[in-house]
This record gives structure tokens, sequence and C-alpha cells, in this order.
């Protein structure tokens, strides 16, 4: 297997709501929802930087698609998304954008022990997201 991830999904509870939140509130471009007219079709694609592609499912649809039982979230967070920024000021950007979307802040954005700066939050499924600024990782223009 090529180390490759080219479809990062996210189970959500209400797709419309989450459409709202990635596109109307964190300014992410997409078609909407494609696939309504199938019966556990209705996802919703979001194109990334390097080709990668975002997707937002129903949390049944993603669990009958996997051929799972439906069950209900447990315990703490199990996975978290980073988007690095270019520098400090654009991290507290994303945060402000993200909480005046709906995102819950879970924790501010302030220096971290690796020397970069970053904050948490979470979309309104309870996805954890970090933003940071990592001096070490520079972000293409």
């Amino acid at each position: 297997m090529k180390p490759r991830i080219s479809l990062l999904t996210l189970a959500v509870d209400d797709l419309e709501r989450a459409l709202r939140f990635y596109r109307d509130g964190l300014g992410l471009a997409t078609e909407g929802i494609v696939g309504a007219d199938i019966e556990h079709g209705a996802v919703v694609f979001f194109e990334l930087e390097g080709g990668l592609r975002l997707a937002l499912f129903p949390h049944a649809s993603l669990a009958r698609d996997a051929g799972l039982p439906l069950a209900a979230r447990a315990g703490g967070p199990r996975l978290s998304l980073a988007h690095n920024v270019a520098s400090k000021a654009e991290v507290d950007a994303v945060m402000a954008q993200a909480a005046a979307a709906g995102g819950a802040l879970v924790k501010p954005a302030q220096a971290t022990f690796w020397g970069g700066y970053a904050g948490y939050f979470q979309d309104p499924d309870g996805h954890l997201w970090e933003v940071a600024w990592n001096p070490a990782w520079p972000v293409p223009a």
C-alpha cells in the first residue's frame, strides 16, 4: 500500500447543519449536497489542498455503508484534524471564524510546549480540529 490518504470522511448527525458550518462558516468550497436522490447516498465533498478531499456523510449512512451497527459516540476524542497556518495571527483568525460559524472553542489558542501556537475547536458534530502555527513547518503560499 502506498502511504496516501485521498479522502477524510466525517460522520455527521445533521448534514445540512454540517454543510452550513463548513461552507458558510469556514468558507470551504463545495457543490453542496450530492446524491440526495439515492437512498443513503447524500454526501458533501470539499476539495482541499494537495488533492485531498473532505466528505461529510450522515452517521447512519456511514455505518450502513461500512456494514457496521449504528453506535452512539463514546468517550473522548479519538481523532483530531489539524489545520496549519502561516502565523499566530492566522491561528486567532481561524479560531474566531470557527466560533462565529457555531463551532465550540475547546482550548483557546496559546503558546505550545513544542514552540508553536495552537488552539482547538469542535464542529457542531463534535469533531475536534486543531489550528496551529508551527515555526518548523512552513505553509506553502
